[in-house]
């Protein structure tokens, strides 16, 4: 750095660029990096039976901030408590050490997104982000698409949803119902399905795929952009982390 403030690139001693501060792009460490797969626990309200069902796929617990409390709640101490802080009290605070609590206090972002940009894992379930709260709710889809490498299923108490990558080979039950609903424009090729199509348009304005079921043991799709939900009872959590990973 310079006297100016400046950040300067040398090669040989030489000045090749000039970087002002305000780009300089700080890399950090992701709060949360394992190999192993993340049970998301959020602040609204959520059966036992919903956060046993994650566990027992994804048995380390990381809440988003008043996720903490219903964690506590249940029984369940979580590795690290990521958010605000704006729905989390003193006292829930109290019962968790302080190197598991970890405060952005940016207000850009959802709790949730904030989670998702500081978890690396194998794979995130996420739970206790639907009910209650629609813009919540909507909030935890646009965070899906921003981070599309993040292989996160949101659990709901009768569906679950992801974002299709660009392609995914499905083993569902005959007469599953399948449904897709894009955020985005976007071009769906499926196979498999009671109506299958080719090179199909989707648009949130527009023609939107849902109440579809499959009629074969194996369901097939590519997308030409990671901006489309893919909804299926919850009962296919199994066979989605399977074909996501």
């Amino acid at each position: 750095m310079n006297k100016t403030g400046n950040f300067l690139v040398l090669i040989h001693d030489k000045i090749v660029a000039i970087f002002p501060k305000r780009h300089l792009i700080t890399v950090k460490t992701p709060i949360v990096d394992t190999n192993g797969p993340i049970t998301l626990l959020g602040g609204s309200q959520v059966k036992n039976s919903a956060v046993d069902l994650a566990l027992g796929f994804a048995p380390n617990l990381v809440a988003a901030d008043g996720g903490a409390r219903v964690a506590l709640r249940l029984g369940h101490m979580p590795k690290a408590v990521i958010g605000d802080f704006d729905s989390v009290n003193a006292d829930t605070i109290a019962h968790i050490p302080p190197e598991r609590l970890h405060r952005i206090s940016e207000q850009d972002s959802t709790d949730f997104h904030k989670c998702l940009r500081n978890i690396n894992a194998s794979y995130i379930l996420a739970v206790g982000f639907t009910g209650r709260r629609l813009d919540h709710e909507l909030a935890a889809y646009n965070a899906l698409t921003q981070y599309p490498d993040k292989r996160c299923i949101v659990l709901g108490e009768v569906d679950l949803c992801f974002l299709l990558p660009p392609e995914i080979r499905l083993e569902l039950p005959i007469g599953t119902r399948v449904s897709l609903f894009p955020l985005a424009p976007c071009r769906v090729s499926m196979t498999g399905l009671r109506w299958s199509f080719q090179d199909l348009e989707l648009a949130p304005d527009g023609r939107i795929g849902t109440s579809n079921e499959s009629s074969a043991d194996v369901v097939n799709m590519q997308t030409s952009a990671q901006k489309l939900l893919m909804i299926l009872p919850l009962s296919c959590l199994g066979a989605v982390i399977k074909a996501l990973t």
